[in-house]
């Protein structure tokens, strides 16, 4: 190397870029500092030897442009050896001997390309995310306009156009109500950011757009806020399903507040939850006193609601966790009588831990006062079947002891002619006939008793007296398994009739057709009006009558039946005689073991 002063190469040393300088056959003239703590001191050998340890020239060196063309060159190089990239300044140098030689300067820029790859690759994440994200993205200036979005925002609101899209007010085209804006500015500016920002758009059709959206502020170097930046995500959907899980919510609850049944739920300690408005008027008791601050056994007693537990918790009384039935009485604070049935369950969790159990009061007063007065009607019924069955053996005997009791009367009578009034036989004579008299007076009166003054009658709606009594005997119908089929004429003409013992007659035979159907049947009823006379079907599906009993069911004490309260045998008879003395009849069908069919025939009114 050409004479180099030291100062110049202290210099160089201090230089935190590697410094070489090589002459024109690639050795290795001068290294400094940092250079040989790189490559190691190689003072003497060929350049490639030492940065790349090979014995050819590097590929990136410059050679002829610098020895020959006398240029400068700059570039990038990696150098494995030291797995560092470096920026290279290779520069002529014409020594003081007028030899040349050529200086290489070794910036590292491995850090620096590094962070620029990484920047690079973000930006490019950054590009990705906000092209291809499902949600919205914009960047929106203070003013009012959007200065840039991405193709998820133009989808939502309907836009194709871009262009378009960002010369929109955001107050008046995009948002609902412009005090939306101003409001969401606002809050942002004071707390230079909004979170969940519930607020409505409006789409390019006119459509309606839940958004919920959260940004922050966009500032200027000098801290002044140049517009805000964000995402937008579309609740529509949700909302819309919000509402309609509100909606059903709202319906339930609806359902059991005005439910006419106490509707009751309690925690496992039994402390109330749940209490509606039929618990509120049956119980009288107001939720605001009960919910939270009662217990069930509070309501009922410490040993009802021990015993309903033991039950719930019996499977033979409805399954695992379940009471169906409980009847249930008890008296209000008032001394009022509360009748009803209680049904209780339990309800479990996942994983089978009991949470809380439900009950259900139904009030049955009205339905088992109903049920009480038909079996008092029927107690009456049967009372006065009994009464009219003795009414006519009364007639009949009566009646055959009249013309015996006239004979002694006239036989007594002639021997009163050929006695004296004088003679002592004549006063015993006259006390039997007396006595006779008497007799024959109270037979008189048996006479008058067994038939009395028929009820009043009015004209009657067949149909209405029919659809009365259904309303009494649905219940039972149903728990015996019976299903009614009517087929009432529409507006049949009126009877004139005593409405009392067209119900009797009735009552008398729906009886008699749930004693034949024990596992149940159909029961149809046909109305129909024929040749000026109403003609009332009942017929059944069940045992039917054997042929040798058809023409006794109308006799007075016949009977089929083997209980001693239905076995009176007087209800037929009974009906019979009421309609036979309404100007009717009544014809009965049988078939011995699958239906029986009765006919009533009453004639209409004016007919």
């Amino acid at each position: 190397m050409a004479d180099h002063t030291p100062r110049l190469l202290d210099a160089l040393d201090a230089f935190e870029d590697g410094i070489y300088i090589i002459n024109d056959d690639y050795t290795v003239e001068y290294m400094n500092k940092f250079m040989k703590e790189l490559f190691g001191d190689g003072v003497g050998k060929k350049c490639y030897e030492v940065l790349i340890g090979s014995d050819k020239p590097c590929d990136w060196c410059k050679y002829d442009e610098v020895f020959i063309k006398n240029e400068t060159h700059h570039s990038e190089v990696y150098i494995e050896s030291v797995d560092k990239i470096f920026a290279m300044s290779e520069l002529p140098v014409t020594n003081q001997d007028g030899t040349k030689s050529k200086l290489s300067l070794y910036r590292d820029i491995t850090y620096t390309v590094q962070q620029e790859e990484k920047l690079k690759s973000s930006k490019e994440s950054y590009q990705r995310l906000f092209t291809h994200v499902g949600c919205g993205v914009f960047v929106s200036s203070k003013k009012g306009q959007f200065l840039d979005v991405n193709p998820a925002l133009l989808k939502m609101l309907g836009y194709q156009d871009k262009e378009e899209f960002l010369s929109l007010d955001l107050a008046t085209d995009v948002y609902l109500r412009p005090e939306d804006r101003r409001r969401y500015t606002g809050i942002i500016e004071k707390k230079g950011r909004v979170v969940d920002y519930e607020v409505k758009w409006r789409r390019r059709d006119g459509h309606i757009l839940h958004i919920l959206l959260t940004s922050n502020v966009r500032y200027d170097t000098n801290g002044v806020i140049l517009g805000y930046e964000g995402i937008v995500v579309d609740q529509t959907r949700r909302k819309k399903h919000e509402n309609e899980i509100k909606e059903a919510h709202d319906f339930l609850d609806k359902i059991i507040s005005y439910s006419p049944n106490a509707i009751m739920a309690m925690d496992m300690r039994g402390v109330i939850r749940l209490w509606n408005q039929g618990a509120e008027e049956i119980f009288g008791v107001k939720s605001t006193h009960v919910i939270g601050k009662m217990s069930i056994q509070q309501i009922f007693s410490k040993k009802v609601a021990k015993k309903v537990t033991e039950m719930m918790r019996d499977e033979k009384f409805g399954g695992k966790g379940k009471l169906n039935s409980y009847p249930l009485n008890f008296k209000k604070d008032n001394g009022e009588l509360v009748e009803g049935n209680l049904s209780v369950s339990i309800l479990y969790d996942e994983k089978g831990n009991e949470l809380a159990t439900v009950g259900l009061f139904v009030d049955l007063k009205e339905r088992l006062q109903t049920e009480r007065d038909l079996s008092a009607a029927r107690q009456h019924l049967l009372q006065s079947e009994k009464l009219a069955a003795m009414g006519r053996l009364t007639s009949q005997i009566a009646h055959e002891l009249n013309n015996p009791l006239f004979g002694i009367m006239n036989t007594l009578e002639l021997m009163k002619t050929e006695i004296s009034p004088q003679n002592k036989r004549r006063k015993l004579l006259d006390m039997s006939l007396s006595e006779i008299e008497r007799l024959a007076d109270m037979l008189k009166k048996m006479l008058s008793f067994s038939k009395p003054d028929q009820e009043k009658r009015q004209k009657i709606d067949i149909n209405v007296v029919i659809d009365e009594l259904m309303l009494l005997y649905e219940k039972r119908f149903r728990e015996n398994s019976i299903k009614v089929e009517l087929d009432l004429m529409e507006n049949p003409e009126d009877i004139f009739a005593s409405r009392d013992q067209l119900r009797q007659v009735f009552i008398n035979m729906f009886s008699n057709a749930m004693y034949a159907m024990p596992d149940g049947g159909n029961l149809e009823i046909v109305t129909k009006v024929v040749s000026e006379k109403l003609y009332i079907t009942i017929k059944d599906t069940g045992t039917g009558i054997k042929p040798e009993h058809i023409k006794k069911i109308f006799d007075s004490f016949f009977t089929t039946k083997t209980e001693s309260v239905q076995g009176v045998g007087l209800g037929l008879s009974v009906c019979y005689g009421f309609i036979k003395d309404h100007g009717g009849n009544i014809v009965v069908e049988s078939k011995e073991g699958q239906w029986t069919k009765f006919t009533v025939t009453l004639p209409i009114t004016g007919k």
